[in-house]
């Protein structure tokens, strides 16, 4: 059983308190605590330790069980670049920033220090295993003290990045459908008899682990982040994952329905599972299919969750668990054909809510249900550190105090965006306005979540809800500011540059 938070906790609580959370406390003797930063690609709650008793994620559990699990954390944006971004410089997505799967900090934030560059100024050892950015040409030599380990990407003669290779297909079928379709997208999922190191992930847990022996032999603190791909489409995982699972037990969303009265502008066509060998260009997917894309969703986050385990352990075999702050979280949601809808990209819960988990040194156990947002990890790990602040400022609130106390609160909202929809999360409702360059709002959505949980219906433009409505949008755009608007009306091309 994992150590985190456990035996050594009393100790560890009052040593950390004492020295790591008070910068002008630490010494030249202080020993700063490592980070062990897993980000897991289009992870949703849908795990053991979030209710979800169906899924086989032991390792997460064990993770959870010995630390603080957020119940209620939020991405600030809902795709891949975008969400990494936002939570790696801890500020928010503008009107027109951070917005794509490509974006990257190096680019359109290039005076802010990311939080590894951060760790790295301050005298760690920053390391790169997987998809930690959503590309590796971001921050790469101002982040990390080695070049980013990854092979999902590639790094062509003139400098620039191709994103060919990230599919990872085994099969002899797939492999051949790549060969002959452009984009070299075959079938959604794949299921080989091979070992764990096989697919890409694998290869990136190996590494990590050669990685945290070498920092057993060294005096440096290191924050090492770990990427792993799955489950992001296509499905493909060893075969022995997908046999956890029995397909006909499996259960489709009982809201399969787009909500009723949502705006046109919450809708989207969820191209990124049409460009897959076999699916519709347009309408739903059949009930199998739907069935066999839950199946090997559920079959990746367990053989990711396998890959987990093995890093966690090799931390606690190399006695390292003691002094290392584990911080596990998903970059976004994802739909299951919840409203219709697969994939991420839109503003509702089911892809603003990802998991967040926080292990180590001076953390408590439980589940906390307070309102957390990714940009609250930056000022987070800076305070359990004992590091400076950094020269920017940051969006986010410390959750250090949750980390205490599980049922303590930090924030009264988070704040999400997905292109022009911008969505005020709060206690009871979550409210989504969407505006055009001029500031005028062209569109709006409300869910009260206590009566309506699963989004099924759009409440805003009810009499009754007027006030409600009201208070929200006062609150929520006094929340966007003058620097949000500006890049409304600006040009901010020169900051959206594609490199791969």
């Amino acid at each position: 059983m994992l150590k985190y938070g456990s035996l050594f906790l009393l100790g560890s609580f009052a040593t950390w308190l004492s020295c790591c959370a008070d910068p002008d406390k630490q010494t030249s003797t202080s020993i700063r605590p490592n980070i062990l930063l897993i980000a897991v690609d289009d992870l949703r709650p849908e795990l053991n330790a979030y209710g979800k008793t169906f899924i086989k994620s032991p390792n997460i559990d064990r993770l959870a069980a010995a630390g603080t699990t957020f119940q209620r954390a939020y991405c600030n944006v809902p795709v891949c670049g975008g969400s990494r971004v936002s939570m790696m410089t801890g500020i928010r997505a503008g009107y027109k920033r951070f917005l794509f799967h490509y974006a990257q900090a190096a680019i359109e934030v290039p005076e802010i220090a990311t939080l590894p560059e951060h760790f790295k100024k301050n005298g760690y050892r920053t390391i790169s295993v997987g998809k930690i950015f959503h590309t590796p040409a971001d921050s790469e030599v101002r982040a990390w003290s080695e070049t980013p380990y990854r092979f999902d990407h590639h790094k062509l003669e003139d400098g620039s990045w191709s994103d060919k290779g990230w599919q990872n297909y085994i099969s002899e079928e797939n492999k051949a459908i790549a060969a002959q379709n452009s984009r070299g997208l075959a079938w959604p999922w794949e299921q080989p008899n091979v070992d764990d190191s096989t697919y890409l992930d694998g290869i990136y847990a190996d590494k990590a682990i050669e990685y945290l022996k070498s920092f057993k032999e060294s005096k440096e603190p290191f924050f090492l982040g770990v990427g792993f791909l799955k489950p992001h489409l296509p499905f493909n995982a060893p075969k022995k994952y997908w046999d956890l699972y029995n397909r006909e037990e499996i259960e489709l969303a009982i809201n399969g329905k787009f909500p009723k009265n949502a705006p046109e502008q919450a809708q989207f066509n969820w191209g990124e599972l049409r460009s897959y060998h076999g699916m519709p260009q347009e309408g739903p997917v059949r009930e199998d299919v739907a069935t066999k894309l839950m199946h090997g969703y559920y079959a990746c986050v367990s053989a990711t969750d396998a890959l987990i385990g093995k890093v966690l352990t090799t931390l606690e075999e190399l006695e390292m668990a003691d002094n290392t702050i584990v911080v596990l979280f998903g970059d976004h949601g994802w739909n299951l054909g919840e409203h219709g809808l697969w994939c991420k990209h839109v503003n509702f819960e089911t892809a603003l809510r990802a998991p967040l988990i926080i292990s180590g040194p001076g953390v408590s156990q439980g589940k906390a249900n307070g309102i957390v947002e990714f940009v609250d990890l930056y000022p987070t790990l800076v305070e359990m550190t004992g590091l400076p602040a950094p020269d920017h400022k940051l969006a986010g609130t410390s959750i250090v105090p949750m980390l205490k106390d599980s049922t303590a609160t930090v924030n009264e909202f988070a704040i999400s965006k997905w292109m022009q929809g911008v969505t005020l999360i709060g206690e009871r409702y979550f409210y989504t306005e969407w505006h055009d360059g001029n500031r005028n709002r062209t569109a709006r959505m409300l869910y009260d979540h206590k009566t309506d949980p699963k989004e099924n219906t759009n409440i805003s433009e009810l009499k009754e809800n007027e006030g409600i409505v009201q208070t929200l949008s006062k609150k929520l755009c006094q929340n966007l500011d003058e620097a949000y608007w500006a890049e409304a009306s600006g040009d901010y091309s020169h900051r959206l540059h594609r490199n791969y």
